[in-house]
C-alpha cells in the first residue's frame, strides 16, 4: 500500500491479507480487545481515534489494543517479536513530539491498568499500575496528608506510565522534582516478555544482577559496560546539558547512570525513555507530605518578555515553589471566554507577560512577607509595573487555571498559522533565559513568525510555539528551519533539546546535533540494548523518520465547499471547529477530578468516545473523504453515537471545541443520504406526541404506566424495558395560564412554555407562574412554538432551523430587558442563547441575539430581581431547610449553577449543597434508547445517584431539568424538585 493509503484507510481496503490474519488470530488469545480490521466500521473508528496525540502527526496504527491482563501484554510482545510489527505504549495520549503516533500496535493500557496496589504510610511510597491519573492518586493520598510531587498541566489525565515515558515534570518541579527523581522502583516487561524490576542496587545487588543468566542479566551487563568505558564518560560528560540545567530529557538519561556516585538505578532511563526500552506494569513512586495550605500567587506583570526573563532571576533568588510565565496571546484568547474570562480578576492593565511567582507558608502573614521582600527587590530593579498578590485557595487556582489551558486557549487563533510544537520544550539554565529568549525573538522576526511564551521559566524552560501555517509548503520549511536554527542557540547555551515533552518523533532527528554524534551512537546502542528487534515504540528518539513528515495537515481541503446547516462563521467553518481540538486531553479526566466533560468517556474510559475522538474523525474526514458528502461515513456515526450533546466541551474544552453542534450538523447529512430511523423521528417529535397524549391524559398515562402496554411501547419505540415512560398532565400549561384572571403589573415577564413543561411538568410551570405572581410579576405566555430540542437532539437541523425561524418571528420586539422571556427548562430556554443564534436565516440574526440575550433561566431573573432589591428576605420562611443541588449540564455548560444555588440559599435558614456531578446521564433521549441504557446509568452512578442515596430523607433534592429528574427518579427512586417548587413552597 502506498504512503497515502497507509496514513488512510478511508476506503474499505484489503491490507496484508497475512498480517490481517495473524491478528485475527492475536485477538482471540487475548482476554482484552484487539482492533485491526480496516473493513469493520468500530475497527477502524478505533484505528483512526488513535491516529493522532497532542502533537502535529498523525499516522494511522495497524491495531489498537486493549490488554486486560499482564498475560494479555506478554502475548503482545511475543507477537511483537515474530511479526516485526512494534508496540506503541498509550496512557493518556497527551504526548506533544508524536511519542505514541506511529504505524504499530498500540497498546491502551489506561482501562484495565487502573488500580493503586500498595501504600506504605510510614516510608511514604506508594506502588501503582501505569494507567493511574495523576490527580486521582492525589485524591487518595491527600487523606493521609501525602501526595506524589510531579504535576504536569495535564495532571488531571496525565496517568503515571506515560508521566514516567516522558519524565513528566510540571510547574512546581523546581521544588516538587521531576518524575523520574520520584521513581523509586519500576516492574517492567522486557522485550522476550520476562518480567524484570528497576531499582537501587547497592554493590552486592548489582553483582547479582550482572550474573544473572536471564535477560535480565543481559540488560544489566551490557548497560552497566556501556556506561562505565572511560570514553563513553568523557563523551558523555561533554555532550549533556550543563549541570545546574534540572530540565534534561533530551535522549535516554545515560549521564546520570554513569554518575558512579549514585546507587545504580536502571529507573533513571527508564523515565523519561518513551516506552522504548520496556513496557512498565507497576512503579514505586516517592510520596512528600502535603505543602503548606497557604498560598499566594504574586502575579507581576511586564512589558517586556526579556525583561520579565529578569524578573525571573530575581524571583529565584527568593526561593518560590513556582515561577511560571503567561504571555500577552494566552491572556487575550482568555478575554470574552466562556469559563477563563471570570478568571482575569487579577490582571491589570495590558501587559505582554506575566510571571506568577508562588509562596506557601503555614501563615497568611508569612505569605505577605515574602511577597513584599520580592515585590521591593524587583521594583529596586525596576523591574515590572503592577504587583497583584493573590491568595485563598478558590482565587489561586483561578490563577493557575489560566497558565495551566494555555495550549488550548492559543488553539483559538483564527486562520491557518497555527500554534505548534516544535520549540516548545528546549531548556537553558534560567539565568541563561532572557538572553536566549532575546535570540529566540530574533531568530522568529527572522523567519518572520511571532510565537507564544508561557510555562516553566522558574525551570528554565519555556513553551516558546511559534504560529506556523502547516497546511503550506513555506510553513512546512519554517517547521524544520526554526527547530534547526534553535538547536543552535541550545548549543550556544549548554541547554537541553527536550526538557519535559520528550523527543518522541518530532525532535529526535536532531539530538546527534546537540549531544553529539558519539553520544548519539549510544544513545542507538542503549536502545539495541534493551530491543534489538524494535519491540517497543521503534523510530522515536533514535533512528526517527524526518520529522516534517506524516503531519496532520499533509493533506489540505478547502472548508468553504463543505455545506452547513449551521452558521459556523464564529468558527471560520466546522472544519477549522473540528481542527482546533489541540489532543490535550482535558476531556479524558475522571468524575474524581470533576466536571461534565466528557459524561460517555467518564463511565467508559474508551479513548473512541472523548471529545477529542469526535472532533479528529470528523476533521480526518472532512480533509480527506472523496465523497461529495463528507459526512456520509458509518466511523463518524461510530464515534458519535455516546456522545450525550451536554455541550460541556463548549466551555470545558480551552479550545471551546463545541462538538455538540458538530454531532447534529453531522446527523443532519447523514440523514440526507440514508434517512432517520423510526425511533429518531418518534422522538424529536415528541412535542407532537405529548400533544395528542394530553387530550386523552387518562388513556395515555394508563397505557405508558402499565407494565403490559409499556412494555409493548418501549420495545417497538427501542427503548430500555428498564426505563419509566413520561406521563403527560391533565391540562397543558398554556391552557392553565389562559384561565387565570389578569393581574396586571408594571413588572412583566414573558414565560416560554417548553415543549416539556407544557405537556410533561405542567405542575412546574403552575409552580412557577404562582411564585412569580406572588412575587408581584405580570406573567404572560407569549405566542410561540416549541423550543426545538428535541429535533436538534436528533440531529434535525432542518426542521429545528424552521422553528427557530417562526419563534424569532413570533417573539421579536415582544422580549427585552424590561420584558424578559423566562424558562423553567434548561435545555430549551437555552436554546434561544445558544443555537438560534447560528441556525436562523441571516435576515433574523440580530433579532435572534436580541432575544438571546433576554432569555434567562427563571432563576438568572430572580437572582437579578433580588439583587435589584425586588425581592425581600422577608417574604420567605425562616425555617431550616436541607438541599441537594444537581446542575442540568446547559447550566454548567452556560455557569448558570451559581444563580440556582444562591437562589435556594435565599430563605434564611435554607443551607445548599451542590453536588459535585457531571452529567445525569439521561441526557434527553439518550437515556431511553435500549443500547444506550447501561451507559446512561453509569454516567448516573459515577457521582449523582450515590450522592443522592446517601442523604437522609429529610434533605431535599433539587434538580432544574426535566432528565435529570427523572433520571434520580429512576435510579435512586428518590423525586427531586424543580427550584421553583422548592422556593414556592419556602414563601410566607
Amino acid at each position: 500500500m502506498n504512503q497515502q493509503l497507509a496514513k488512510f484507510a478511508f476506503h474499505k481496503i484489503t491490507e496484508n491479507v497475512q498480517t490481517i490474519d495473524k491478528l485475527r488470530e492475536l485477538s482471540f488469545k487475548l482476554e482484552g480487545e484487539l482492533f485491526y480490521d480496516p473493513n469493520l466500521p468500530k475497527h477502524q473508528t478505533m484505528r483512526l481515534a488513535y491516529a493522532t496525540d497532542a502533537s502535529v502527526y498523525q499516522e494511522v496504527p495497524v491495531a489498537v489494543a486493549i490488554p486486560k491482563s499482564k498475560e494479555d501484554l506478554k502475548k503482545l510482545i511475543q507477537f511483537a517479536r515474530d511479526t516485526k510489527i512494534t508496540l506503541i505504549p498509550r496512557t493518556a495520549g497527551t504526548s506533544l513530539a508524536g511519542q505514541v503516533v506511529g504505524a504499530g500496535i498500540v497498546v491502551d493500557v489506561s482501562r484495565s491498568f487502573n488500580r493503586i496496589l500498595e501504600l506504605n504510610v510510614e516510608e511514604n511510597w506508594v506502588r501503582v499500575e501505569p494507567g493511574v491519573i495523576r490527580d486521582d492518586l492525589n485524591s487518595y493520598l491527600k487523606p493521609y496528608g501525602l501526595m506524589f510531587g510531579p504535576e504536569t498541566s495535564t495532571a488531571s489525565r496525565a496517568m503515571i506510565g506515560g508521566m514516567i515515558g516522558n519524565n513528566s515534570s510540571g510547574l512546581h518541579s523546581i521544588v516538587w522534582g521531576d518524575t523520574r527523581q520520584n521513581l523509586i522502583a519500576a516492574t517492567v516487561l522486557l522485550d522476550d516478555a520476562s518480567e524484570a524490576i528497576f531499582e537501587e542496587l547497592d554493590e552486592l545487588q548489582l553483582f547479582q544482577k550482572l550474573s544473572a543468566q536471564s535477560r535480565e542479566g543481559d540488560v544489566y551487563r551490557t548497560v552497566n559496560d556501556l556506561v562505565s568505558k572511560p570514553e563513553n564518560i568523557a563523551a558523555i560528560n561533554a555532550g549533556y546539558p550543563k549541570k545546574s540545567l534540572t530540565r534534561r530529557n533530551t535522549g535516554y538519561a545515560l549521564d546520570l547512570l554513569a554518575n558512579t556516585d549514585k546507587p545504580f538505578n536502571l529507573c533513571q532511563i527508564l523515565a523519561g525513555s518513551e516506552g522504548t526500552l520496556a513496557l512498565v506494569t507497576e512503579a514505586k513512586l516517592q510520596l512528600m507530605p502535603l505543602p503548606p495550605q497557604e498560598v499566594g500567587l504574586l502575579c507581576i506583570h511586564f512589558m517586556d518578555m526579556v525583561e520579565c526573563m529578569q524578573g525571573n532571576v530575581v524571583a529565584l533568588s527568593h526561593q518560590p515553589e513556582a515561577s511560571e510565565l503567561v504571555d500577552k496571546y494566552i491572556l487575550d484568547f482568555t478575554v470574552g471566554h466562556p469559563t477563563y474570562q471570570h478568571n482575569r480578576f487579577f490582571i491589570t492593565g495590558d501587559p505582554q507577560a506575566l510571571l506568577i511567582v508562588e509562596f506557601r507558608a503555614d501563615e497568611l502573614e508569612a505569605l505577605h512577607i515574602k511577597a513584599d521582600a520580592l515585590i521591593s527587590d524587583l521594583q529596586q530593579q525596576g523591574l515590572g509595573y503592577a504587583y497583584p498578590f493573590v491568595t485563598g485557595s478558590s482565587a489561586t487556582n483561578l490563577v493557575w487555571d489560566v497558565r495551566k489551558a494555555g495550549l488550548g486557549l492559543i488553539r483559538n487563533l483564527p486562520g491557518d498559522e497555527q500554534p505548534v510544537n516544535l520549540i516548545e520544550d528546549c531548556a537553558v539554565s534560567p539565568e541563561d533565559l532572557p538572553s536566549y529568549v532575546a535570540d529566540v525573538q530574533s531568530l522568529l522576526r527572522e523567519e518572520g513568525v511571532h510565537a507564544s511564551y508561557y510555562a516553566h521559566a522558574g525551570a528554565g524552560e519555556l513553551h516558546i510555539e511559534p504560529f506556523i501555517n502547516l497546511k503550506s509548503a513555506d510553513g512546512k520549511r519554517k517547521f524544520r528551519t526554526i527547530l534547526d536554527r534553535t538547536t543552535d542557540l541550545v548549543l550556544k547555551y549548554n541547554g537541553s533539546l527536550s526538557g519535559e515533552h520528550g523527543d518522541g518523533r518530532l525532535r529526535g532527528e536532531f539530538i546527534g546535533k546537540v549531544l553529539g554524534q558519539q553520544v548519539y551512537s549510544l544513545l542507538q546502542q542503549t536502545k539495541r540494548l534493551f530491543d534489538p528487534d524494535g519491540v517497543f515504540n521503534a523510530h522515536k528518539i533514535v533512528d526517527t523518520p524526518p520529522m516534517d513528515s506524516a503531519l496532520r495537515y499533509d493533506t489540505v481541503t478547502d472548508a468553504s465547499a463543505i455545506p452547513t446547516y449551521f452558521d459556523f462563521t464564529k468558527e471560520e467553518s466546522i472544519l477549522r471547529l473540528a481542527e482546533k481540538c489541540s489532543g490535550s486531553g482535558d476531556c479524558r479526566k475522571s468524575e474524581i477530578t470533576g466536571g461534565t466533560m466528557c459524561p460517555s468517556f467518564m463511565a467508559t474510559r474508551d479513548e473512541k468516545d472523548t471529545t477529542r475522538a469526535r472532533a479528529n474523525m470528523l476533521r480526518q474526514f472532512l480533509t480527506n473523504s472523496t465523497k461529495k458528502n463528507r459526512f456520509d461515513h458509518q466511523e463518524i456515526k461510530e464515534v458519535m453515537d455516546l456522545c450525550l450533546s451536554c455541550k460541556a466541551c463548549k466551555s470545558e474544552c480551552p479550545s471551546s471545541v463545541d462538538v455538540a453542534k458538530m454531532k447534529a450538523e453531522f446527523l443532519q447529512h447523514y440523514y440526507d443520504v440514508h434517512g432517520a430511523s423510526f425511533r429518531s423521528s418518534l422522538i424529536a417529535n415528541f412535542t407532537k406526541s405529548q400533544q395528542l397524549g394530553s387530550y386523552v391524559a387518562p388513556l395515555y398515562n394508563f397505557l405508558v404506566e402499565s407494565p403490559v402496554f409499556s412494555k409493548i411501547i418501549k420495545r417497538v419505540a427501542g427503548f430500555a424495558p428498564d426505563r419509566s415512560l413520561p406521563t403527560v398532565h391533565y391540562t397543558t400549561l398554556s391552557r392553565w395560564i389562559h384561565k387565570q384572571p389578569s393581574k396586571p403589573n408594571k413588572r412583566k415577564v414573558y414565560l416560554f412554555s417548553d415543549e416539556f413543561t407544557e405537556y410533561n411538568d405542567t405542575a412546574v410551570g403552575i409552580t412557577a407562574y404562582k411564585l412569580l405572581t406572588q412575587l408581584g410579576y405580570e406573567v404572560t405566555v407569549p405566542k410561540h412554538v416549541e423550543s426545538g430540542r428535541t429535533y436538534l437532539s436528533k440531529g434535525f437541523v432542518k426542521k429545528a432551523q424552521k422553528i427557530a425561524n417562526r419563534n424569532v418571528d413570533l417573539l421579536r420586539g415582544l422580549i427585552s430587558a424590561d420584558s424578559p422571556l423566562l424558562g423553567i427548562e434548561p435545555s430549551a430556554i437555552i436554546t434561544f442563547r445558544d443555537e438560534y443564534i447560528d441556525l436562523v436565516d441571516v435576515s433574523k440574526r440580530e433579532q435572534a441575539r436580541g432575544i438571546a440575550e433576554n432569555a434567562l433561566m427563571i432563576d438568572e431573573f430572580l437572582i437579578r430581581e433580588i439583587e435589584a432589591g425586588h425581592i425581600r428576605e422577608e417574604q420567605f420562611t425562616t425555617a431550616k431547610k436541607q438541599i441537594k443541588l444537581h446542575g442540568h449540564c446547559y447550566q454548567k455548560a452556560f455557569h448558570l449553577v451559581g444563580y440556582t444555588e444562591r437562589l435556594l440559599s435565599f430563605p434564611t435558614h435554607y443551607d445548599v449543597e451542590v453536588i459535585p456531578s457531571g452529567c445525569c446521564g439521561m441526557a434527553g433521549s439518550f437515556g431511553y434508547e435500549k443500547e444506550h441504557y447501561d451507559v446512561s446509568m453509569q454516567v448516573a452512578e459515577l457521582v449523582l445517584l450515590p450522592a443522592v442515596r446517601a442523604t437522609d430523607q429529610n434533605t431535599i433534592i433539587a434538580a432544574a431539568g426535566t432528565s435529570c429528574r427523572h433520571q434520580i427518579k429512576d435510579g435512586a427512586q428518590r423525586k427531586s424538585y424543580h427550584p421553583v417548587e422548592i422556593l414556592y413552597d419556602a414563601l410566607l
